[in-house]
């Protein structure tokens, strides 16, 4: 079954059919994890809303590992994050799209792993790649599709591979930190990929990601990251994300 946590901006898939929801019991929260189901062309789709249903979780805050197991106990195998951005690598500027390849994780304090108690042994994950090989392929497919079915004026650029940064958030980051970043290697700067990836690795669901840029990251652009441009920027690519959404469940096997 395949899965889709979504990020700012995206709380519903409105090409899909909802047929409902469930209500998720986990060991990790007293509340239960909202999962809401969708069938498209017959086929079930699962979807959760990484900030909560009223989108007013900030990023460290939200309860990953109570989110990523309740994906694995409703039966998701395939996870697919979407997840806004900020653009380093200049040809990640707002309106382009990144599956990133690998991360670097520059975020504190979260509780990052299912691996702490009434263990046997210490227990380590393989995390050299973070992201689905498999499932990065099947988003550039997805990706591709809909881009042909724009005009060539609405296509959307896509980098396939780079670095994706994890900050603590909420607030933006400084220009000193991102010029930090980019002599790190990052390509995009975000708040939610971790700990969500290495969860997903740790209880075995394939995860990859397609980032959304909407803005420069901070010092690249000119002034201040503007909060109005940056949501203009989602509004204007959420019907092309939803496409590739569409085209990645027709395409799911």
């Amino acid at each position: 079954m395949l899965a889709i946590i979504g990020g700012t901006g995206l709380s519903e898939i409105e090409a899909f059919d909802h047929v409902g929801f469930k209500q998720i019991p986990t060991p990790f929260s007293d509340d239960p994890v909202n999962i809401h189901l969708y069938k498209f062309e017959n086929k079930e789709i699962v979807f959760l809303s990484r900030h909560g249903e009223k989108g007013s979780i900030p990023p460290h805050r939200i309860n990953y590992r109570a989110n990523i197991w309740a994906l694995n106990s409703i039966g998701a195998l395939d996870v697919i994050a979407i997840n806004v951005v900020g653009g380093i690598n200049p040809k990640a500027g707002p309106g382009g799209f990144i599956i990133p390849d690998q991360l670097i994780d520059y975020s504190h304090n979260r509780a990052s792993t299912f691996y702490e108690d009434d263990l046997s042994a210490v227990i380590h994950i393989d995390f050299s790649c973070p992201f689905s090989s498999k499932l990065r392929d099947k988003l550039a497919t997805g990706f591709a599709d809909a881009n042909q079915s724009q005009n060539e004026s609405d296509q959307r650029s896509l980098i396939r591979g780079g670095v994706y940064g994890c900050t603590q958030g909420p607030r933006l980051e400084t220009s000193a930190e991102i010029v930090r970043m980019k002599n790190d290697g990052c390509d995009v700067v975000g708040m939610t990929a971790m700990p969500e990836a290495s969860l997903a690795r740790e209880i075995e669901l394939n995860y990859a990601m397609l980032a959304f840029s909407v803005n420069w990251a901070a010092g690249l652009g000119d002034g201040e990251i503007s909060m109005t441009q940056i949501r203009n920027t989602i509004k204007n690519g959420a019907q092309f994300l939803v496409s590739v959404l569409s085209c990645c469940a027709k395409n799911y096997d």
